[in-house]
Parts: structure tokens; sequence; C-alpha cells
């Protein structure tokens, strides 16, 4: 019986591959959204804090400015919480992988709803993702420098 036993949890390694890489990819998204929330923030607080001096007109442009970072904020949030609960998703499969061979308990349809949900999380996420490299992309100002004539 122990042979037979050593053979499942090797199956249920090789189950937990695919989740793992998975994850691998969810932290990488994880990686590059949490940069952008610092570099959203970084500039709001540039903007706020006394960064820079503004006249009126140019002020107007400042608080549109700022709007769209509030908006670019948001999206990304919610792009971590969601790439967060997938990977919390994607983790308790490879634990219900283990569990089920461990105590030989029918556990797939659990394994389908928790990898159904984590997929679902995942793709809301990279939808806020899409969402925020729009804006951050459509609203962007690049301005020239000034040369001396």
């Amino acid at each position: 019986m122990l042979p037979q036993h050593i053979n499942d949890i090797a199956t249920a390694i090789q189950l937990a591959l695919a989740p793992v890489f998975l994850l691998t990819a969810i932290a990488g998204m994880l990686s590059v959204m949490t940069g952008r929330l610092s570099r959203i923030i970084d500039r709001g607080r540039f903007l706020t804090e006394g960064g820079h001096t503004a006249t009126l007109p140019q002020q107007e442009e400042v608080e549109e400015e700022l709007h769209i970072l509030e908006k670019r904020r948001h999206y990304t949030s919610v792009a971590i919480t969601a790439f967060t609960i997938a990977a919390l998703l994607v983790c308790l499969v490879i634990t219900t992988l283990f569990l089920e061979v461990m105590f030989s308990a029918p556990l797939h349809w659990v394994i389908g709803v928790l990898f159904s949900f984590g997929t679902l999380v995942l793709v809301i996420g990279l939808m806020f993702f899409l969402r925020e490299v729009h804006l951050a992309t459509t609203t962007i100002r690049i301005h020239k420098p000034q040369t001396k004539a």
C-alpha cells in the first residue's frame, strides 16, 4: 500500500505544477501593478505637496490630472485585490489537490469550483489592468522642451 500512496502523492505533485506556474504569472502581475501604483502615488504626491508651482490656468490642468490619477489608483487597487484573491484561490486548489490524495476524499468538484473562481477573478484583475493602462495611455502628456531661438 505504501508504494501506491507514494505514486498518488507523486501524481498530486504533478497535478499541482500547472497551478504553481499560474501562481508565478499572478506574482508577476502583482509586481507590475504594485510598481504602477507606486508611480501613481508618487505623481499624486508631487502634484499635491508643492513639488511644483502652478499659475491659475495650470492649476486646472493639475486638478484634472489628479482626478485621472485617482481613477488610475482605483483601477490599480482593484486589480491588485483581484490578483491577490486569484492567488489565494490557486493556493487553495493546490492544497485541496493534496488533501484529496492524502485522505482519499472525492474533492474534484471543490477543486473545479476553486479553479474556476480563481480564473474568473484573474480575468477581472486583467480587465482592470487593461482599463488602467488604457486610461494612462490616453491621458499622457509629453511636453517637448522649449528651445532657445
